[in-house]
């Protein structure tokens, strides 16, 4: 039986590292966290928020995907909207799922993000 969700993994193009680490630390407020040495050869960067984790591992032939994409559950999402803005990401609100406030953007490679809040 699943009891939980591990981590997600997304991709990345080789030499990304830096500008993931910026967006998932500075922008995104998650940790980064030490991979294997056995896995740190292989490139890519894994963060932290909590009990959520994300790992992104490089793909020489990396493109992202068109909707595929992590969900995050966030607190204060105006705040948050505001935040990726202000970092430059785009923030495209959709009020299609009922009980929820959200918005997708990307990280600075083109993956698909989702972020929502429950509302009441």
């Amino acid at each position: 039986m699943i009891s939980a969700v591990d981590h997600v993994l997304l991709t990345a193009p080789p030499g990304s590292e830096g500008q993931l680490r910026s967006y998932y630390v500075g922008v995104l407020g998650m940790a980064e966290i030490p991979k294997p040495q056995a896995l740190a050869v292989r490139g890519g960067c894994w963060f932290r928020s909590g009990e959520v984790q994300l790992h992104l591992g490089i793909e020489t032939d990396f493109r992202p995907y068109g909707k595929a994409h992590p969900g995050f559950r966030v607190r204060d999402i105006e705040a948050y909207a505001d935040r990726l803005a202000a970092y430059g990401a785009p923030v495209t609100w959709d009020d299609a799922l009922p009980g929820h406030r959200r918005f997708y953007s990307e990280d600075p490679v083109g993956n698909r993000l989702e972020f929502l809040e429950p509302t009441g």
